[in-house]
């Protein structure tokens, strides 16, 4: 008789961004193009045979791409629609290896520590937007 091996990972949402809870019971489902995130500032791949998928990270700064209407990483020097500010990915999310989009949920009205978020953000080049995320950097 052959016995079943059952494993299971637990992960925790760190969101040592998030200042305050103000805006986290109103975020919006999106969907990120993986094929603009960079390892290891993005998100962790998985180097666990067992568990196959890489982890998104919360707190990334997201910019929503105009052609596709699908997110990428915010980026102020950017053309394609991600120079304006979103928002930040709220929970972190698991994406198989060749996924090509990734839905997530994007906090975009709230307060995050500027210090904390991941790959960083300088919020001297963000630029106000009405249709842009109404974030408070501290």
């Amino acid at each position: 008789m052959t016995t079943p091996i059952t494993t299971s990972a637990t992960y925790n949402a760190g969101r040592p961004w998030l200042a305050s809870r103000h805006g986290t019971d109103q975020t919006e489902t999106v969907t990120i193009d993986a094929s603009k995130l960079v390892a290891n500032t993005h998100y962790v791949a998985s180097t666990d045979s067992t568990q196959p998928y890489s982890r998104l990270l919360s707190g990334i700064p997201l910019g929503k791409i105009s052609a596709s209407g699908l997110y990428g990483p915010y980026d102020p020097a950017a053309a394609d629609g991600r120079q304006i500010l979103a928002g930040l990915v709220f929970d972190e999310a698991l994406f198989a290896p060749g996924q090509p989009r990734i839905p997530c949920a994007l906090l975009w009205h709230g307060v995050a520590r500027t210090s904390k978020v991941p790959g960083g953000i300088d919020t001297t080049k963000i630029t106000p937007s009405a249709v842009g995320a109404q974030l408070r950097f501290v």
